[in-house]
């Protein structure tokens, strides 16, 4: 049977690689750079671990990344425009990165030569983990063999369920990035208060801050519990994933004593995905990211 739309998106997504193999997402890889001059390409030419391996060996050192080019879209679009595929594009929150636009320019030209082409470009509001939710969400509307239009249509609906509850190890790196107020850094740094940040609509807001780790990954699952219940729909309408950063046992650790609050709590729940959040994100949070994404799911 012949493809009926074909699913993009940026390297923003973080899903594993052998996972947008097996639903069949094209990826279009961001770049990150250790010295501001060369850039590598995520997950092509570094891996997520030697990444974050390099701001583990490398304390002071603030690496940056670079979204795709309109080059690197128009390669990704190409094959599916010359066999008459529609495609739908997701990426991450312009307010994060203009990856969207450098998608946009890529559709323009293409269009010019193949007036015929479809190419939906979303903005996604969300990224990392969550943005992977989403893209997973378009792959079932896809396969359970929803329109393009339609599956277009229902992620435009359910993106603004999104919420990334989540805490970082220090606040360093979010001062670096200009992510949050110098003052909130300095205070960080000298009491070892780490913050707790909501991250909706494509922008993070900050949602309480406290001393110690366990202190502040408790609060990111009080904010999820919040979330459940305040929404008039039960968990079984929400995909929800664990997203990590350096620290894998950590993050499965943390995956485990969440499944077990939930339960506790009265959520049926028999399982909770466990992504690594990538370098996009990482490079604003540092090495120790950790917490929850959630959206409403595109079929209940």
């Amino acid at each position: 049977m012949a493809e009926l739309f074909h699913i993009i998106s940026d390297g923003s997504c973080d899903l594993p690689t052998t996972l947008a193999l097996e639903k069949n997402i094209t990826v279009v890889p961001f770049y990150v750079s250790f010295d501001g001059a060369s850039y590598k390409k995520e997950n092509t030419e570094i891996n997520i671990r030697d990444f974050y391996q390099q701001m583990v060996d490398q304390k002071g050192v603030y690496p940056k990344s670079s979204m795709p080019s309109i080059h690197d879209y128009e390669e990704a679009f190409l094959p599916f425009v010359q066999k008459g595929v529609p495609i739908l594009c997701v990426c991450i929150t312009t307010k994060f990165s203009g990856s969207m636009q450098s998608a946009l320019g890529a559709k323009d030209i293409l269009l010019e030569k193949y007036p015929q082409a479809k190419i939906k470009v979303i903005d996604a509001t969300v990224n990392t983990v969550l943005q992977g939710l989403l893209v997973l969400e378009a792959v079932k509307l896809r396969d359970s063999g929803a329109s393009y239009e339609d599956t277009a249509a229902r992620l435009e609906e359910i993106k603004g369920t999104g919420r990334i509850f989540f805490t970082v190890g220090n606040m360093e790196y979010l001062k670096h990035g200009g992510r949050i107020g110098k003052v909130a850094a300095v205070a960080g740094s000298v009491l070892n208060i780490r913050p707790v940040i909501t991250l909706k609509q494509g922008e993070i807001f900050p949602s309480g801050i406290d001393r110690g780790r366990k202190r502040t990954l408790q609060k990111t699952i009080d904010l999820l519990l919040d979330y459940l219940k305040e929404s008039q729909l039960g968990i079984e309408c929400f995909s929800l994933v664990v997203g990590y950063g350096y620290d894998y046992a950590e993050g499965e650790s943390f995956r485990d004593h969440a499944l077990s609050v939930l339960r506790d709590n009265g959520y049926s729940i028999s399982e909770l995905a466990l992504y690594q959040i990538g370098a996009t994100i990482g490079v604003h949070t540092g090495p120790y990211p950790l917490g929850f994404g959630i959206i409403e799911k595109a079929i209940h």
